[in-house]
């Protein structure tokens, strides 16, 4: 496929330790393979968002979100003619600093650390694959490239970003990320605002009464009924959060293509200089 001007080639800006160019592989696939190879990755089996991991072998933890990020990132990529690898490489990474048990994990850390700069997931992820994976003779972390670790870093204060060298310079310039971490971005509120709620039924925490106050859900689930009379609620859920993830995805893949066609950028530099160019619809915000 060949890629849009405006999404990022399949070179890269660099790395913090040079290092030869990989063979039979890109750099962002190399990217994606180390941090599927990090023991931060496998970690993330044992950290949840909502639920802790001992209640239940069915609900989601950061490890499989990330997979389920990268897989509606990739599908959506594909559409936008955007770098898929680089947005994989995002996908999968962005959660490696997260806490246990949630934001809850992250407010009480933070307050912790209150004395010490406080703690942010983002920031910690960046530490992660920048310093604290052992893994290489060579460096320290994973030495991915400018490009993912840009992508990982969503919030940052200028304080922060300016003791973050190259990662850190968009935030003091107040541009925008390339595309393809926008709609990283994106792809995990799709796999998270439909998850939690599949995770919500399933654990008993909320109804199918009570999401029906909820327009986008109450939109799919009245069609799913309509359509299969007597389908068990198990499945009924299944099918309509599966619609609802389809509904958002492709909500977000012609709103971007509107902002594209709208700004015209012709270059990655472009995109840095506009706007926030993915985005959902009004309707769907």
């Amino acid at each position: 496929m060949e890629l849009a001007p405006y999404a990022v080639s399949k070179s890269t800006y660099g790395r913090r330790c040079s290092e030869p160019p990989p063979s039979g592989r890109s750099e962002f696939q190399r990217d994606r393979d180390r941090i599927i190879h990090s023991a931060a990755f496998r970690r993330l089996e044992y950290k949840t968002q909502v639920f802790v991991n001992h209640e239940g072998d069915l609900f989601r933890t950061r490890l499989t979100h990330s997979i389920e990020v990268a897989q509606i990132g990739r599908s959506i990529a594909r559409r936008l003619r955007l770098n898929e690898d680089l947005v994989e490489a995002i996908s999968l990474a962005h959660d490696l600093g997260h806490t246990p048990f949630g934001h809850a994990g992250q407010e009480a850390l933070n307050d912790c650390m209150k004395d010490y700069g406080g703690f942010e997931h983002n920031l910690q992820s960046l530490r992660v694959v920048d310093v604290l994976e052992e893994r290489y003779a060579a460096f320290d972390g994973l030495n991915l490239c400018f490009e993912t670790r840009e992508g990982i870093l969503k919030h940052c204060s200028k304080e922060n970003a300016a003791q973050l060298g190259d990662v850190g310079e968009r935030f003091l310039n107040d541009q925008r990320p390339n595309l393809e971490a926008q709609l990283a971005n994106l792809a995990d509120e799709v796999a998270y605002n439909n998850h939690d709620v599949d995770d919500g039924l399933r654990s008993g925490l909320l109804t199918l009464e009570q999401l029906a106050s909820v327009r986008l859900f109450a939109q799919h689930l009245k069609e799913v009924q309509s359509a299969y009379p007597g389908l068990a609620e198990r499945r009924v859920v299944h099918e309509t959060v599966r619609r609802m993830i389809n509904a958002l995805a492709t909500d977000l893949i012609r709103q971007t293509e509107l902002n594209i066609r709208e700004a015209s950028p012709r270059s990655v530099d472009e995109v840095r200089n506009s706007p926030p160019l993915a985005s959902f619809s009004p309707g769907m915000q």
